[in-house]
């Protein structure tokens, strides 16, 4: 790597070093598209919720590999509150829909059209 004199030394952990970038930007870009898949062509509540979890993991990623070859731990610490707060979604998701699961014995977003009326 040509040093920069413009830019500070960074000192990236020795295992990032042999993962390129790229590789961590190829493999969340396809894990949020799997997850953008997922929410748009499924009809059932369960996998929609995990379509979203993981474009949230991918996010995630992406956090976790730029702040590592930044050597910044702020981005990190940022996606400890965003898992806690995706753990707290999936606890709130799964509950109502194990509820509408008891009462319709069903989970397909399309019947759950008619709970509006």
């Amino acid at each position: 790597m040509i040093p920069n004199p413009t830019m500070p030394e960074v000192n990236i952990p020795a295992v990032i070093q042999h993962i390129p970038l790229q590789s961590y930007l190829i493999l969340a870009t396809l894990l949020f598209a799997i997850g953008i898949i997922g929410v748009l062509t499924r009809r059932n509540a369960i996998i929609i919720f995990m379509s979203i979890e993981l474009m949230l993991n991918a996010a995630n990623l992406l956090l976790i590999a730029f702040s590592s070859y930044r050597s910044d731990p702020s981005a990190q610490v940022f996606v400890f509150f965003i898992m806690a707060v995706a753990a707290a979604e999936v606890a709130v998701g799964l509950a109502i829909i194990v509820m509408i699961y008891r009462n319709t014995r069903n989970t397909d977003i399309g019947f759950l059209n008619k709970l509006k009326w």
